[in-house]
Order: structure tokens, then sequence, then C-alpha cells
């Protein structure tokens, strides 16, 4: 490591900034013996307590169970950058890849999650930072202001109000040598605090009657024919359904795995930015902010002026959930890098905290659902970006697909199919290992590396 990052890097917390609070709630207690419900729910991150809100709001008398392995927010849902959209398929134009024919009722079923997220939060008076700021997508060459035009052109059509921005235009937004144009999408879209919007949702839950059980990891289902049992470290809970919120973890059922791949994303965020810092960047609409890199970055400022920097991707085999590497500055020199040629300006910050986190990654690059136990559970995940606002959608249409309620979301193709198969261990590392490669030095060095991006792009992999 160059002294440069050595010092960027001399008093880093390998551990997410969001969940770093000493007014983090503690855990409820951990499920102990055997018990019944009417619905549980397995997995305690966003998806879930949206899904055991829903339906208790739905269904009062309707006992529900919620069970975290770890605690509230610990897994992917306290990680994320926390960029809210109107998005439900990961991106408007992901949506029209995947789901073309459907794409004008995509766009309506997105605006009506957001308003209702919006709506759920403000009933429940959840402090969760929310600042409706919009996002844009920078482009940083030529090539990428093509990418750039083309999104607002498919945005514009869709009604979204959105702006395109020329160089100095975007550099006013946020002052950067690199930028070079930009789409600012105005409305419906910001920034959230996560882990805070997480423990909002659990006490919402819990408010409403949810039976919260955290630091109680399942270790099998098993099937009684009429029922499902779920076993945990130290207790069971016998119910009818069950729906598996479990996204990048896949557990529930082994076939899970085979259309969803764990990738590890990292995050760095900075010490908070003092007044001189701050003038030199701008960024006084602190939107939320997506660039066209090969291995893409995106950036926020937190409530506290840190910038938050994500973006590069990482895979280990067998999906570890706490990967020991991802606690050392190695997998974030790279990104660190990429700040420092985006913010030049800021030569000498530190990095306050760098983690990484699971995202879901399969063909769709969204939300899909498989049934499984003769249509006793259903599990609801695949979320690869966009998954802070589009989970409350994914629950939803979740639970309507579980509990059989004849909803016209369910007959549509993105409920009703699911994603293509991925293969299996070593393949998936072999394949992982020069995907990674390439994102990382595609954009300088070219050659093979965008072929084969090229290539992972058909097999259903937009990750460039």
């Amino acid at each position: 490591m160059s002294d440069f990052l050595r010092t960027a890097f001399a008093d880093t917390t390998f551990f997410p900034f969001w969940l770093d609070r000493k007014d983090a709630p503690p855990p409820t207690p951990c499920l102990i013996g055997a018990t019944r419900a009417d619905l549980v729910i397995i997995g305690g991150g966003f998806t879930g307590l949206w899904a055991a809100i829903q339906a208790k709001e739905t269904n009062p008398s309707c006992d529900v169970v919620l069970l975290e392995a770890d605690r509230v927010a610990h897994g992917a849902s306290g990680r994320p950058g926390g960029i809210v959209s109107t998005s439900v398929m990961h991106g408007l134009g992901n949506a029209q890849r995947i789901f073309p024919d459907d794409l004008a009722r995509l766009e309506e079923l997105g605006h009506q999650n957001i308003a209702g997220f919006k709506e759920t939060i403000a009933r429940h008076n959840i402090d969760a930072n929310l600042e409706w700021t919009g996002e844009m997508t920078v482009a940083l060459s030529s090539e990428g202001m093509e990418m750039v035009k083309k999104e607002y052109d498919l945005h514009h059509a869709h009604g979204h109000d959105v702006t395109l921005l020329d160089a100095q235009a975007t550099r006013e937004q946020l002052a950067s040598p690199l930028f070079v144009g930009a789409l600012w999408s105005h409305k419906a879209s910001g920034i959230v605090h996560p882990a805070k919007l997480a423990w909002g949702l659990k006490q919402a839950a819990l408010s409403l009657g949810v039976r919260l059980y955290e630091l109680s990891p399942m270790r099998r289902i098993e099937d009684l024919h009429d029922r499902l049992c779920i076993h945990t470290r130290d207790g069971t809970v016998t119910a009818p359904r069950a729906l598996l919120c479990t996204n990048a973890f896949a557990a529930g059922h082994k076939r899970i795995r085979s259309r969803v791949v764990m990738i590890r994303d990292r995050i760095l965020t900075t010490e908070p930015l003092n007044a001189e810092q701050h003038q030199a960047i701008g960024w006084a609409n602190r939107q939320g902010i997506y660039d066209t890199r090969t291995q893409l970055n995106y950036m926020r400022l937190t409530p506290d002026n840190r910038i938050l920097f994500g973006g590069r991707l990482g895979y280990f085999m067998n999906s570890p959930a706490d990967p020991a590497l991802d606690r050392t500055p190695a997998p974030y020199q790279r990104l660190a890098r990429a700040f420092f040629q985006t913010f030049p300006q800021l030569e000498g910050i530190r990095f306050s905290h760098a983690w990484s986190g699971p995202i879901a990654i399969t063909t769709r690059m969204a939300v899909h659902f498989q049934t499984y136990y003769s249509g006793k559970a259903v599990y609801a995940g695949g979320y690869s970006g966009f998954g802070v606002s589009a989970s409350r959608f994914g629950a939803r249409i979740g639970l309507a697909k579980l509990l059989q309620d004849d909803i016209p979301e369910t007959h549509m193709a993105f409920a009703a199919t699911e994603p293509r198969w991925v293969p299996p261990e070593p393949l998936r590392t072999l394949g992982a290992y020069i995907t990674m490669n390439a994102l990382d030095n595609a954009d300088a060095k070219g050659g093979w590396r965008r072929s084969w991006l090229a290539l992972v792009d058909r097999l259903g992999f937009p990750l460039s």
C-alpha cells in the first residue's frame, strides 16, 4: 500500500458507518422452545420487515412471527448506500431490458410503491433522515455520455422530471474533473439512513403486534404436509405459510442459490467534511449519484456530511456471511484510488469506515419469486441494488403469491417467472474471478476484458 493510502486508512473502522451508533436498539429475545403462528417470515431485513407490517395492516388478527438470524439491519439492510427511487426493477433501463412489454405498468407500480413507502414512514413517524434530493447519473467519457443521453430519453418518454446537464452544469452540482455530463432526476428519489429506516420499521412491526425474534438463525425447514416447521438454533415455529426474505443469503431451499449469486459490494465513508472541503466539491443539492464507470461507483452525503463512496464488487467462494478479507484495507484500495481520482481536491482526507454488504445477483438484476413446499413457502429476493425502496414492493407481491391473493400483479411476467439458472461451484468462482478482473481493468486496458463483459451481458448479467 502506498503511503498516501496508508494515511487515508490510518484510523478506519471496518464496520458499517450506518450501524456504528450508540442509540442502536437492543435485539429482541431469541426464539426458545416451540410456538405456532399463522405466518412466519424468515429474514428481518427490509423485505421481511415490510412484509410483516403489510401482513398485519391488511389482517390485524394474523399472528405473524418474524425470525432474524442476527440483529435487524445487520445483514444487508444496514449496509447499502441508501439511495431510494421509484424503480422496482433495478432502474428504468433494466426494466426495459427484461420486461419491455410491461414497462408502462412497472413504472406505474414503482410510483405507487414510493408513495406507499413515504406514507408508511410518515404514518409510523419513522425518523430515517429521508431527503428527497433527486438522483444523478454522471458520465465520465463520451461513451458514458451517450449512455446518459439514452437514459434521459427513456426517462423523459415515461414522464420523469429530468434534466440533461453538460460538463459545466454537472460540475456546478458536484465538482469533479472527471464528470462530462449527467442526467438529473428531480422527483421521488433521494437518500435515506438505511439502518435508522430498518430500526423504525422494526418498531412499527412490534407496535402492530408482530412477534419478532432476533438472534434466531434458521437451521432447516421441515415439511409437515399441511404446514411447515421452521427449526431455529433454540426453538421451532409451526405455520401454514412461510415467506423467505433471505435475498443474497438464499436460505430456505437449496434450489434458491441456483438462481442467486451473492456478491460483496464495498463502501467507504470519509470523515465529516469541513466547510472548506464542502465548498470545494459543492453538492449543495445533495443528490444520490451513480457514475458510468465499468466498475460502477455511487456516492452520496451522509446526514453529518461525510461522503459515502461505494461500488467495487467482490466474490467469495461459497458466499461467507462475513469475509475476513473485507475487514482489512486490501479490498478497498482500488475504491479509494477511484475516490481520489473523482475528488482530487480532497487529498489528505481520511476514511472513517469501510465495509462490504451482500447483494443478490441474478440474470434479471431485480426482485423475483420462487415457490417451494407445494406453495407453502415463497422466496422474495434478488435485489441487486435499489432494494431499499423496492423491497416494499417485493414484500407486497411475495405475500400476495404466498397467500394466493388474485391480484393483477401476480400474473405479470416478473412475478410468474424466474431468472435463468447460474452454474454452481467451482464454475461460479471461476466466472466471478474473470468478471471481477475485467470490471477492474476494462476502462484502462480494454481488450479481452470488454469482450468478456459483453458476453456476460448477453448471458443476462449487465454488470458494466
